[in-house]
């Protein structure tokens, strides 16, 4: 059964999500974790490949063979750490929630209030992770089962979800048969580098989700956020509507 989140911002605007489920969070760490292990097996090839080098080398510097096997078990320990620890952490607080496993599965980690994930909750969300891991994961799903949110230990701990991305809609299908041009370039709105990034991110979310909100609502919640902008920008944003000014906006943080 799909699970849903309701998201109400200080602006008193409510944004809905739905909630990952377990299978496809499953299926993105699967992912993830044959990505990881290809980049092992790449180093341990690697390091084998020059093994036959290293070993002439050490024999004309009259360095102890066993030096050189504990250098090359350091580096492979250290590798693997980082890989298995660091390939959550820097995905997923720098490539906006998502690893290469979610992003195939069309989910990403947000913060509870719905605000992009920044490094400290991704920090904290993985050091539990290690403790998840060395119970094979069956913790985090049964805390999944048991979270009306579907939360594994490692969201409880650092106040973030995992949602599914906002789906697309096909509004023209002349564009969509014309391939990927790019579409030209809308000139920014003037004092939009005045906004927070929470407001940003507002922004962001509502464009996000303006396809799957029911017109009026979607209308209604333009006109709120719009609303609160305007004093902050140029007289050009007056003359825009409100969803096109959100458009806007968005389109010049990319």
């Amino acid at each position: 059964m799909e699970r849903t989140v309701t998201v109400r911002t200080p602006e008193s605007i409510a944004f809905y999500y739905e909630l990952a489920g377990l299978g496809s969070r499953f299926l993105a760490l699967a992912c993830d974790m044959v990505l990881q292990l290809t980049a092992m097996l790449g180093v341990i090839l690697l390091l084998a490949a020059t093994a036959p080098r290293v070993s002439a080398l050490v024999a004309h510097l009259r360095i102890h063979p066993r030096q050189i096997e504990a250098v090359y078990v350091s580096i492979i320990v250290t590798f693997a750490f980082l890989l298995g620890f660091g390939y959550f952490i820097a995905f997923e607080a720098w490539w906006n929630g998502q690893t290469p496993g979610k992003k195939l599965m069309g989910i990403r980690v947000v913060r509870d209030g719905g605000y992009p994930i920044d490094f400290t909750a991704s920090l904290l969300r993985n050091l539990v992770r290690l403790i998840e891991a060395a119970f094979f994961y069956t913790v985090s799903a049964i805390s999944m089962v048991l979270s009306s949110e579907n939360k594994r230990l490692g969201d409880l701990a650092a106040g973030t979800i995992v949602v599914r991305d906002s789906a697309f809609s096909v509004t023209d299908p002349g564009k969509w048969l014309s391939g990927d041009a790019a579409a030209p370039q809308q000139p920014a709105v003037s004092g939009a580098d005045a906004l927070t990034p929470d407001e940003f991110a507002l922004v962001q979310r509502y464009v996000d989700r303006r396809t799957l909100l029911p017109r009026g609502v979607a209308d209604d919640t333009a006109a709120r956020i719009a609303g609160n902008l305007r004093p902050k920008l140029g007289a050009d944003a007056q003359r825009l509507s409100d969803d096109e000014l959100l458009l806007r906006i968005a389109a010049s943080r990319k």
